[in-house]
């Protein structure tokens, strides 16, 4: 369906000839705009930017695409309604891209086993961009990265693939992307975008197409690699907060402290910034600071303060699982055999998003200490986890656990109290609730927090 421009609107009335440029021509709907990769971040930024322009949007999971296709957010993201009155088309054929002017890439950067950049989808996507480039045309990469990958990495390989060169015959951005799934409040729009482009003109130019769709406006960046630093500092900073409480909690944990109490104490002074303990992961912060480390340490840098925290956070499933058969032994209970039920494993609450789950890892510690584990989640998609884990998710609680784990603070489990614990456990049951979800909602449990 073609959106109909409102020609009362300044920003849309036809530019004086000699004074057009890719915002004006993609405004008009003489070009398209195509998004590659449409995932928690592609699939939001295509739909936005198809209210007023022409959009392509690309996929390489021909299932995704017809999901897409028939109006459905694979993701359980987007509110309903979001596809309508949209001039896009969904297509999983690079060829349908051949049109397009300017180019968005918003695909994943995940880490390898040995923690470091897995650059593979982003390169392939990459390539893909270049066999359509032509010309004039604009790239614009929202993929979280290391400072300096999009110069590195990507821009070559556009050469390469398209025989064009770079700033002559082509242009290119990064705007790092700033989507936190789940979260109805700071959506897309919402949130000041940042900016970059390689010259001045690709700056003002990119500005212009993100500023039309972008409510909170956005911030020009000085250079690429500023803006690429900008996007992996935000969840580096998160992640070494974190790690300070996460260590915190393993302290006042030996001392016999309530660490939320501390905390609650402590963030009474207006300075004191409020971080909770958890289990750090996902596809933001418990990966993008490897990317920093990275870079680094190819600069000669030790990163110290990052990776120890890193490292600190990804211990906490091990704490946890000991402490967890630590207090089962206390108990009188024998860890080897004990029945666990661990409720939620995608990365947060109410997401269906799995990607680097940490709740994996505890799961895993407490296999690996004998115990039987089943795992519920009301999100998580079975076929998923099963490929993606090899864990299979349990419809219906057995009624003979010795202990719970409420891993995941899913609304659902704020509603459950101590009787239905109870019918679905042995006597003398431990629960374990990492978010505090239940608290104050069960009784006759031996009760561990963080």
């Amino acid at each position: 369906m073609q959106v109909l421009l409102n020609n009362t609107n300044e920003s849309m009335q036809t530019p004086v000839v000699g004074e057009w440029g890719i915002y004006e021509e993609l405004l008009l709907n003489n070009k398209e705009i195509a998004v590659v990769g449409l995932g928690y971040v592609g699939l939001p930024i295509a739909l936005e930017f198809a209210k007023d322009f022409s959009v392509v949007g690309f996929d390489i999971n021909e299932g995704r695409v017809q999901m897409m296709q028939d109006g459905q957010d694979p993701s359980n993201e987007l509110e309903e309604g979001e596809f309508e009155g949209r001039n896009i088309t969904f297509s999983a054929d690079s060829s349908e891209m051949a049109h397009a002017k300017f180019y968005v890439v918003a695909v994943p950067t995940p880490i390898d086993a040995n923690n470091e950049p897995d650059l593979r989808p982003l390169i392939g996507a990459t390539r893909t961009v270049g066999k359509v480039l032509k010309a004039g045309d604009y790239v614009v990469f929202e993929s979280t990265v290391y400072p300096g990958c999009t110069e590195e990495v990507c821009i070559p390989r556009l050469e390469e693939e398209s025989g064009l060169k770079f700033n002559k015959d082509f242009k290119v951005g990064y705007s790092p992307e700033r989507i936190n799934p789940g979260d109805k409040v700071n959506t897309l729009t919402k949130i000041t975008k940042v900016v970059s482009g390689s010259d001045q003109e690709s700056l003002e130019q990119i500005s212009k197409v993100y500023g039309h769709i972008i409510e909170a406006g956005v911030h020009k960046a000085s250079s690429i690699k500023v803006a690429e630093a900008s996007k992996v500092i935000e969840n580096t900073q998160r992640d070494v907060n974190i790690a300070l409480i996460n260590e915190l909690s393993v302290i006042f944990s030996k001392l016999g402290i309530d660490t939320y109490e501390v905390l609650e104490s402590a963030g009474t002074k207006w300075n004191f910034l409020k971080f909770q303990p958890g289990l750090v992961g996902g596809h933001c912060i418990g990966v993008d600071p490897y990317y920093l480390i990275h870079k680094a340490k190819a600069e000669g840098v030790n990163p110290a303060v990052i990776a120890s925290s890193r490292a600190r956070n990804d211990e906490m499933a091990s704490h946890l699982a000991l402490s967890l058969m630590e207090e089962l032994k206390q108990k009188g209970k024998k860890t080897q055999g004990a029945k666990v039920l661990v409720q939620g494993i995608t990365f947060k609450e109410d997401v269906s998003d799995i990607r680097n789950s940490k709740v994996v890892d505890l799961i895993c510690e407490l296999k690996a200490g004998g115990l039987h584990v089943d795992v519920t989640d009301p999100y998580a998609d079975k076929h998923e986890v099963e490929e993606e884990y090899g864990i299979l998710l349990k419809q219906t609680p057995d009624n003979d656990y010795d202990a719970i784990v409420v891993a995941v603070d899913h609304k659902q489990y704020s509603f459950l109290d101590s009787s239905y614990y109870h019918a679905i456990c042995n006597a003398d049951p431990v629960i374990m609730d990492l978010k505090k979800t239940v608290e104050g909602k069960v009784n006759g449990f031996q009760y561990m927090s963080m």
